[in-house]
């Protein structure tokens, strides 16, 4: 970090100045340059705008106010989208294959656009699932003065029968409900009613889901401001949320503060133990990973074991809790957790953020919660907690060898041993549990769903919602070595590696075998002789790549495993 850059417009200067220039100058002045914006900082804002999803539809009036704040901070702004896709409608379908592969694809465009035309420092704007760990991996591979924008959450849905709005709905309702309806509890009217109420408007899925847990990571990272993972997405607070932005970017522009001056070692120590406390996505395990492989930073696997177990878990926040994130937004947000946490020392105070002040100067007048359970009930105190160290759970054994992340909270307890019932991939598994094959006692097993076997590591929220909806979600475990979504809950272990398709163990599970699965040990084990286990492996001829041609091809050509967080840069 330098307080003193050589110049403010390090990039747009190269492609602005001079006579030479004057090609590039006439081409800016068609798109609305002026001879006073040639001598401004340019600073992108990328959106990932798309009438595609509920959490991405506002995101283009998001970025005009962050435009604003730029030109009010002396900078040139210049507006451009990325692609997104949205989980909630492709899941459960061939086009969920696309998922995991947009978070590449996201951030090769957004590196693609910044570096090519020069600018100077950048606002990402994002709001679902893998356009903000895309982004964000983009911001760490350029290391330009850059900050982060949460699109923010949606509010929860009722039913036109809930008068007194007990029973807030989302997208996971909507899932859940089909497993209901395919047992009989619901009819075609009921599911009808859940279905049109659940997503009221614009935002992001409104539980502790991905979208929510990588918004709070990013925020105690350091790249977004205070506040911005838990604000409405439609509400005043975040459309100024998006006009300091841009001053905070150009400020970074003037005093020479770079990405990677925040995101350090110990600013990802702080995002484990706050999302871990929170009770986040298993999928916060491969995104971190990713973002701290773009910004070389040293992390594992074995990290989030270890932060974990100092880590007690306080929201009672959805899929497993009550509360959706607008509950949390009305008493605070994460910011009164991050200064609990930072009192008890669990936080590194002195890492820089985005604000240009230190972690513990921006917590420094941060109030706590209302009292529990009197004046909230949605996180506990630390001495009262729902479980005394992380859900997150990394797990190792013979079917895992290279390891596996369980999302356990307790509430489906900690130990489970049962039957495998084993399925090649999410639509024979899904047809299975809605059909009744599924009893208490049994393992589902979903392989072929990797990164390269998908390819894509498919997201399992429609099995695990059809095993809720039926009324098993204490009675019957999954794995798989595909992924679970934020949304999903019940006794769940998800990236197993290695995966089917690169000869993993779980490619040599048979239907009866007998499973078992401890997360106090942290163990997950295929309970076969160990010369049959030998001679399974042996005999074992992996399927291979899920396809060979075009982006999903190309994709499992250079994805890395999950347990190095799918990244698709590790071995060039």
């Amino acid at each position: 970090m330098s307080d003193t850059p050589s110049t403010p417009r390090p990039y747009s200067s190269t492609v602005v100045d001079g006579n030479d220039r004057a090609p590039a100058r006439s081409m800016l002045r068609a798109v609305g340059f002026t001879d006073e914006d040639f001598s401004k900082p340019q600073i992108a804002v990328a959106s990932a705008a798309s009438d595609m999803t509920p959490c991405n539809v506002h995101l283009g009036d998001l970025s005009e106010h962050a435009q604003q704040g730029i030109t009010a901070a002396g900078g040139k702004s210049v507006y451009f989208n990325t692609i997104t896709v949205t989980d909630g409608i492709s899941m459960g379908t061939q086009g969920m294959r696309y998922s995991l592969v947009s978070r590449e694809v996201i951030a090769d465009s957004v590196e693609t656009a910044v570096a090519a035309e020069g600018f100077d420092g950048l606002i990402a704007i994002g709001g679902c699932d893998k356009n903000m760990p895309g982004m964000m991996i983009a911001i760490a591979r350029l290391n330009r003065p850059a900050v982060f924008i949460y699109g923010g959450t949606i509010m929860p849905g009722f039913t036109s029968g809930d008068c007194d709005k007990k029973k807030p709905l989302d997208i996971v309702s909507v899932f859940e409900a089909v497993g209901k309806h395919a047992k009989g509890e619901l009819d075609d009217a009921g599911l009808k009613d859940v279905e049109a109420s659940a997503i009221p408007g614009p935002g992001s899925c409104g539980g502790m889901y991905t979208a929510n847990t990588m918004a709070s990571a990013i925020e105690v990272l350091g790249m977004s401001l205070p506040n911005s993972s838990a604000q409405l997405a439609i509400s005043e607070d975040k459309r100024k949320d998006c006009q300091r932005a841009g001053a905070a970017v150009m400020e970074m522009l003037r005093r020479g503060i770079k990405p990677r001056d925040i995101l350090t070692r110990e600013a990802f120590e702080n995002a484990i133990v706050t999302c871990t406390a929170l009770g986040g996505s298993t999928n916060l395990v491969l995104h971190l990973l990713a973002i701290a492989h773009a910004a070389e930073v040293p992390l594992s696997l074995d990290d989030f074991k270890e932060i974990g177990e100092r880590v007690p878990l306080l929201g009672d926040l959805k899929p497993f809790g009550k509360y959706n994130m607008s509950h949390l937004v009305r008493i605070g947000g994460i910011r009164p957790m991050m200064k609990m946490l930072l009192d008890r020392g669990m936080l590194h105070g002195d890492c820089l953020t985005v604000s240009g002040q230190t972690l513990a100067e921006t917590l420094a007048d941060v109030q706590p919660y209302p009292s529990y359970p009197d004046g909230q009930d949605i996180i506990r105190p630390w001495d009262q907690p729902i479980k005394t160290e992380t859900h997150l759970r990394v797990l190792r054994g013979n079917l895992a060898p290279d390891g596996a992340i369980g999302k356990i909270t307790g509430k489906e307890g900690l130990y489970f041993k049962g039957t495998a019932k084993v399925y090649e991939g999410e639509e024979d598994a899904l047809k299975g549990i809605l059909r009744g094959d599924v009893v208490k006692g049994d393992v589902v097993v979903i392989r072929n769903e990797g990164p390269v076997g998908g390819p894509g590591m498919r997201e399992m929220l429609s099995p695990t919602s059809a095993v809720a909806g039926r009324g098993l979600i204490k009675d019957v475990a999954l794995i798989t070595d595909g992924r679970f979504s934020g949304g999903s809950h019940g006794f769940d272990v998800g990236h197993i590696t290695p995966e089917a398709a690169n000869g993993g163990p779980i490619g040599i599970v048979q239907s009866g075998d007998i499973i078992e699965i401890d997360a106090v040990k942290n163990t997950i084990s295929l309970l076969i002789p160990d010369e049959d286990y030998a001679a399974r492996m042996a005999a074992f001829k992996p399927r291979g790549p899920g396809s060979t041609r075009g982006v999903l091809g190309k994709y499992a050509k250079l994805v890395a495993s999950a347990s190095e967080g799918a990244v698709t840069d590790k071995n060039l």
